[in-house]
């Protein structure tokens, strides 16, 4: 049936941005574990909230700090985790006992491994090949179970097969934990070197710092990420140390942190590009993240030992990020470095030299 006149007249005069009636709208995603990357915490992409005000902040007084550019940050075989081969728009990596195929858009170019390599493995993520997409998992030799033991950095984690195709961790990100790992280490004081963690999704990187001697506070939106963190500092072992496990909107956290004038020695802060808070909370990358940053740099300690950003799936130079973070730390002084964090193919050994691929953009700022 035509729509009636009113209808079309209605449908062009309503503005492009304007919402679709609630009957109309389809509800919210979330994923299993509360943020995207796809990282649960993410609103569906169909979704996206409407735009707010934006928030003016003024230009920062000093001298902007020195900088490095671009810094590649690669890493290869990593504890249990290494890639194997990649290409045709898909990335084969060993995770523990486990042989996985997982779409990866950034592999443009042919696999070098034959096809019966690529067959041979023990699960493919298959349906949205999109970032924000969900899809399911096929396990060609027989089920698999949801869990399985891994080993970063001397750190034992659970891997999990969620429906965002991912898999509990991101193992490019072994080259921050590393940093962060022998600057703790290097620290001297009498008081712990204070880490916070924000958007810490399964707490991988809360351990390693913890058990580099640190004392933690790891924030994240999703209950079900908290507790998969939790189980994963059961399994390392590391419930003695100074962790502070809180489900909380990030944004909400670091402001009541201004207020209460608590200061960290390291901020990691892995934000998605869309996202929602335990309480509705609306997040979006390019409209926030600057403000978080201001909040961030409020809260490090003026001798602090890094501000380290890194962002996943979004249509933006790391150059982007990286005069952001030079503006953050006006001032401050220090040195901003920023580029793009890369996987080394290493065969099916992990032994060899391969292709990098990349797969996030960074910036972080270290004192000199």
């Amino acid at each position: 049936m035509k729509p009636s006149k009113k209808n079309r007249r209605e449908r062009q005069e309503r503005p492009a941005d304007t919402p679709r009636k609630p009957s109309q709208r389809k509800a919210p995603m979330r994923s299993e574990a509360g943020r995207e990357k796809s990282r649960p915490h993410a609103a569906h992409k169909d979704t996206a909230p409407q735009p707010q005000p934006i928030e003016w902040i003024a230009l920062k007084p000093g001298e902007r700090p020195a900088e490095r550019i671009p810094v590649i940050l690669e890493s290869k075989a990593a504890g249990q985790f290494h890639l194997i081969d990649s290409g045709h728009g898909l990335k084969l990596e060993q995770y523990g006992p486990y042989r996985i195929v997982r779409p990866d858009a950034q592999a443009l170019w042919p696999p070098l491994l034959d096809a019966a390599t690529w067959e041979n493995v023990d699960a493919v993520f298959t349906g949205d090949t999109d970032e924000d997409g969900m899809g399911r998992w096929r396990f060609p030799k027989g089920a698999l179970g949801e869990v399985w033991p891994m080993r970063l950095l001397d750190v034992d984690f659970l891997g999990r097969f969620t429906s965002f195709r991912h898999v509990g961790v991101f193992p490019e990100q072994v080259a921050h934990w590393s940093w962060m790992q022998d600057a703790i280490a290097r620290a001297k004081g009498d008081a712990p070197v204070k880490v916070l963690n924000l958007f810490g999704y399964t707490g991988v990187a809360s351990l390693v710092a913890a058990r580099a001697g640190a004392e933690v506070t790891h924030v994240d939106a999703s209950k079900k990420a908290i507790g998969w963190a939790r189980e994963n500092q059961a399994l390392a072992g590391l419930e003695d140390r100074p962790i502070r496990w809180i489900c909380d909107d990030a944004m909400k956290f670091i402001e009541r942190e201004v207020r209460r004038g608590n200061h960290y020695d390291i901020i990691l802060t892995d934000p998605p590009k869309f996202g929602r808070g335990p309480n509705g909370e609306v997040w979006q990358l390019f409209e926030h993240l600057p403000r978080m940053l201001d909040l961030c740099r409020e809260i490090m300690k003026p001798d602090g030992i890094g501000l380290v950003l890194t962002a996943y799936s979004i249509r933006a130079s790391f150059y982007a990020i990286h005069e952001l973070m030079m503006e953050t730390m006006r001032g401050f002084g220090g040195v901003v470095e920023s580029g793009e964090l890369v996987l080394r193919e290493g065969g099916l050994d992990g032994n060899e030299t391969g292709r990098a691929l990349s797969t996030s953009l960074y910036a972080r700022w270290l004192p000199r």
